[in-house]
């Protein structure tokens, strides 16, 4: 592309790829794709965006499409590499100068530097550095800023390469050039300070900017450019200096003010000097030891005492809490349970922070955790009552809370309290006592104060577990508190009903739990949502608990989930319908069928919460898990208008919601054909989709198989008729790369369609066949695979001896053998294969199938008499019980006739296939041909065709033990 030809051609496609006109917009992005291949391009794009009289977004978009083709073309590898040649002049023109105006678009430029630099610096651009250094020097404003901004984006992207290589170059460039950095920030900070306490602030945001970027660029430096940053003794003046820093920047917050326009880059400096500090705990923790006394005594003093007041804010506070957190359970700072075995490194910091975390201190911290930042605040408070629902789902972990005080403050108390229980838990305690009784009204304070401190309790229960007898607190105060039902008091039922559902795996007699189940009932009516929905998430905790009893929970079962069901309409949100959905679904897993008289006005409801959830895929997920769980049955042909086109939404992979659905859409799908009593052209119609499933390969593959097995239980004709072709080919290309377990998930499918319609199995599945057959001749080495491969020919072999016979002329002729001779190596292989096979069922087939050979006067097969009498001895013994009486042996895999199994109250009755298989078992000559008679006469039958003398000859090639052991099993017939 010849650059001074071509700019205004790329100029013309840049700005018609700006425009809103898609008409105009398509071309021009067509033609720009084209061109990213072309010599030349990225020289275009560069003279563009560094014009600075042409369109910002042109500039903007021209910028992106140069960073797109670092990523894709600046490799020396990569397919439509870059030349050298125009590499080297890119990098120089990238440099040239620094005086961008527009923000964006500096960022933007900076970035792509910084992606060059990644894959050329030092080695093919040694310059880059020693001019972005000599730039940031300069004394025009515009051009230091510009130059600093790059600066760090380049240290941020080297800093992120981990080879050892890489690594080795970037401390080499951070020993090179910390002196200076330091210099810069130290520099940067002094102005600052200066212009802010002479009320400049104009000129203090400024250098506040670049205050921030030199201090960016320190960290990288800091954390990532130091082996050993302990034996640096500017790495460990710089961190020594952040914390007088901090100070002096907390002080301007209070200067300043909240209204300064100043005031947010302020504290986002202040959060990077916090962030300094943690990341060097993080990444070198035997290098902060040093450092402990001294953040420790800045992280308390700010947060556990007055000299926070009117500096602090809540970012900051949070980022305390994690250095403090950070500190504490610090693995590196714990001695080894054999003092003996701990590293001097070790024993040290833990003998500061012995000093430091003394019983005052730790008290102090105790109570001021709980006391003030447990407390509800007036914002959550008003939330509350204006919306409920959106204070109840973010009390249980939403995600908007994940960085905020609340968590924070919780994990810290937590990790505090596990690490010093011994001196916390009276402190805890003491707490509790002195809020004994019934809490008036009328006093707020008191009220707030109580629910703080059970929340202590409730976040403590298993550090509390010796020291709190939980049964008589909940016996003599707790169930109190909850009858008290003045809507102020609502704030400790709530409060409560969580309590009780934190401790209830901790430490609840079973025999207490009639008793909750009746508070659940009524807190289930209270008038305060926020407590019904708190009481709802206990209640689930107490049925997921392994002492639930399910006779103690029925008597309250039918009450509770209609008040459920009543608790799932009123909500609105789709997280708290989603939340009332999943305890629903664990109630009707833990109950089982106990639940199906009481789910009709629920399966009713479903449908239109479906169609009202559309943009909501995780709501929809707890739908589908709560249809699994339902177990409905044979009646669940009724809710198919809802039920199928749901599964063929939620597996559909052309469908975008199938990434969160397809999982529980496949389990449904399973129930749903389990239970079928049988099939529809609906249900049949729904198996196109799993082509698609079967070409991902994922996780789900193995629910895939049970889905295709189960289709074939309920309607083999009709399935394989419709769909064994494409199954066929999906099989084969999973075949071609897939673990030995999931080579026998696809065998048992054949094994399957065989068992059920031994005709139609093979001809549908004949493609496969072969396969089977080689593996056995070559004695396949994986054992399940062996066994399967077994279990597949003994069927055919047995129930469909013509296609074997086909299968074996077809054989023959691909390995240009004879058929006898491939016969012979086929059942050789089967005898000495046979220990591969564990199952009795397989182990029968096999003997029933080998026998199928007899009576024969093929010489071959009368060679392998003896092998094939052996492995009908082997499963006699595995078949055959005696009946201690009469001392005779009787076939105990034999069924005679289908018997309804007897099922009490809570057992899950059979489903439609259980019942399929039982009758498909009925007629399988595994359960059907007693092996006992069917060994006698294909003996007598060979006897016959041989004559007395010819068939003795032949029983003289079995091992005289194992014609005994034959003898003794067929005596009586």
């Amino acid at each position: 592309m010849n650059i001074d030809g071509a700019s205004s051609v790329v100029l013309q496609a840049l700005t018609h790829a700006t425009s809103q006109d898609t008409a105009v917009l398509k071309p021009a992005e067509e033609q720009l794709r084209q061109w990213e291949t072309q010599p030349g391009f990225y020289s275009v794009l560069l003279n563009i965006f560094n014009n600075h009289m042409l369109d910002v977004n042109v500039r903007w978009l021209a910028v992106l499409y140069f960073k797109n083709g670092i990523d894709r073309y600046w490799r020396r590898v990569a397919p439509h590499a870059l030349s050298e040649e125009e590499k080297t002049s890119l990098r120089a023109g990238l440099i040239t100068n620094f005086n961008e105006p527009i923000n964006q678009i500096a960022t933007q430029i900076a970035v792509l530097i910084a992606k060059v630099a990644r894959l050329d610096c030092p080695r093919q651009w040694p310059e880059l550095i020693p001019i972005l250094l000599e730039s940031v020097k300069g004394q025009d404003g515009l051009q230091q800023h510009r130059a600093l901004l790059t600066f760090y984006h380049v240290t941020k992207t080297l800093a992120s390469k981990r080879l050892a290589q890489d690594r080795r170059l970037f401390q080499d460039l951070a020993s090179g050039i910390y002196s200076f950095a330091c210099s810069l920030w130290s520099h940067h900070t002094d102005c600052f300070l200066q212009q802010i306490y002479t009320r400049d602030e104009a000129a203090a945001l400024s250098s506040l900017e670049r205050t921030l970027l030199s201090l960016k660029v320190l960290r990288k430096l800091t954390v990532h450019g130091f082996q050993e940053p302990q034996q640096n003794m500017e790495v460990m003046g710089f961190l020594n200096a952040v914390f007088e820093r901090l100070k002096q920047f907390l002080e301007c917050c209070r200067q300043v003010g909240p209204d300064s326009t100043c005031r947010e880059k302020l504290e986002k400096t202040i959060i990077l000097y916090t962030k300094v500090l943690l990341d060097f705990l993080e990444y070198h923790p035997c290098a902060f030891i040093p450092l402990i006394q001294r953040s420790l005594e800045f992280a308390v003093s700010y947060v556990f005492t007055p000299a926070g007041e009117g500096v602090t804010f809540e970012r900051f506070i949070v980022q305390c809490m994690n250095l403090i957190k950070m500190i504490v359970k610090n693995d590196a700072y714990k001695p080894a349970k054999n003092i003996d075995d701990s590293k001097p490194e070790s024993l040290e910091a833990h003998k500061i922070k012995t000093a430091f975390f003394t019983h005052p201190t730790l008290t102090e911290i105790g109570r001021r955790l709980v006391s003030h930042y447990f407390l509800l605040t007036e914002e959550e408070l008003a939330m509350w009552e204006e919306d409920p629902e959106s204070f109840a789902v973010e009390e249980t972990g939403g995600d908007s809370w994940k960085y905020s005080l609340r968590p924070c403050t919780e994990v810290l108390f937590l990790d505090i309290f596990h690490n010093y229980s011994q001196t916390l838990t009276p402190v805890l305690l003491d707490m509790v006592q002195n809020l004994q009784g019934p809490t008036n009204v009328e006093d707020s304070v008191q009220l707030l104060m109580k629910d703080a401190v059970y929340n202590a309790v409730g976040l403590a229960a298993y550090e509390l577990f010796d020291n709190v007898d939980f049964d008589q607190w909940f016996k003599n105060q707790l169930l109190g508190e909850l009858q008290v039902s003045h809507h102020r008091y609502k704030l400790i039922r709530r409060r409560v009903i969580w309590l009780i559902g934190q401790w209830i795996s901790v430490k609840f007699k079973s025999d207490l739990r009639p008793l909750l189940y009746e508070v659940i009932l009524s807190l289930m009516q209270d008038p305060d949502l926020v407590v019904r929905i708190e009481t709802a998430t206990t209640l689930k905790l107490t049925v997921d608990d392994f002492e639930f009893r399910t006779e103690q929970f029925l008597p309250y079962l039918e009450s509770i989930f209609g008040l459920l069901f009543q608790l799932l309409q009123q909500v609105t949100e789709c997280d708290t319908k989603m939340q009332v959905l999943h305890v629903i679904s664990c109630v009707i897993e833990r109950v089982n069928i106990q639940i199906r008289p009481y789910v009709g006005c629920l399966v009713q409801y479903l449908p239109l919460l479906w169609k009202q959830s559309e943009e909501h895929n995780m709501l929809r997920c707890a739908i589908l898990t709560t249809l699994i769980h339902l177990g409905l049955g044979a009646e669940s042909k009724n809710l198919y208008p809802f039920l199928l086109p749901v599964i063929q939404l939620s597996t559909d992979v052309s469908q975008p919601p199938h990434v969160y659905l397809l999982e529980d859409g496949l389990e449904l799908w399973l129930v749903t054909l389990e239970n079928s009593p049988a099939i529809t052209p609906e249900l049949l119609r729904i198996f196109q989709n799993m082509s698609a499933l079967m070409e991902m390969s994922s996780e789900n593959l193995r629910t895939c198989f049970q889905i295709v097995n189960a289709y074939i239980y309920l309607s083999a004709t009709e399935f394989l008729q419709n769909y064994a072709e494409s199954l066929c080919r999906s099989f084969c290309d999973l075949l071609k790369d897939i673990t030995n377990e999931g080579q026998v998930q696809v065998l048992k499918v054949v094994e399957i369609a065989l068992k059920v319609s031994p005709i139609l199995g093979a001809h549908m599945f004949q493609p496969l066949l072969p396969a089977v057959f080689r593996g056995i001749v070559d004695g396949e080495r994986y054992p399940v695979v062996m066994s399967t491969y077994l279990g597949i020919m003994g069927r055919v072999l047995l129930q469909n001896s013509s296609f074997f016979s086909s299968l074996l002329t077809q054989m023959a002729s691909e390995c240009s053998q004879k058929m006898d001779q491939l016969l012979g190596n086929v059942i050789e292989m089967w005898v000495d294969r046979m220990d591969n096979i564990t199952q009795p069922e397989r182990r029968k087939l096999s003997s029933l199938a080998l026998l199928s050979l007899l009576p024969s006067d093929n010489s071959v097969i009368q060679d392998k008499f003896c092998g094939i009498i052996n492995i009908c001895v082997e499963a006699l013994h595995d078949v055959m019980t005696e009946d201690p009486e009469t001392g005779t042996f009787k076939d105990c895999m034999l069924m005679s006739h289908f018997e309804e199994p007897k099922l009490s109250d809570d057992e899950e009755p059979p489903t439609e296939q259980d019942k399929r298989k039982k009758l498909l078992a009925l007629e399988d000559p595994v359960h059907s041909v007693s092996l006992q008679q069917f060994v006698y006469d294909k003996l007598k039958a060979q006897q016959a065709l041989m004559g007395d003398q010819g068939f003795g000859v032949l029983m003289e090639t079995v091992d005289t033990e194992l014609v005994r052991q034959l003898q003794e099993f067929l005596q009586g017939l």
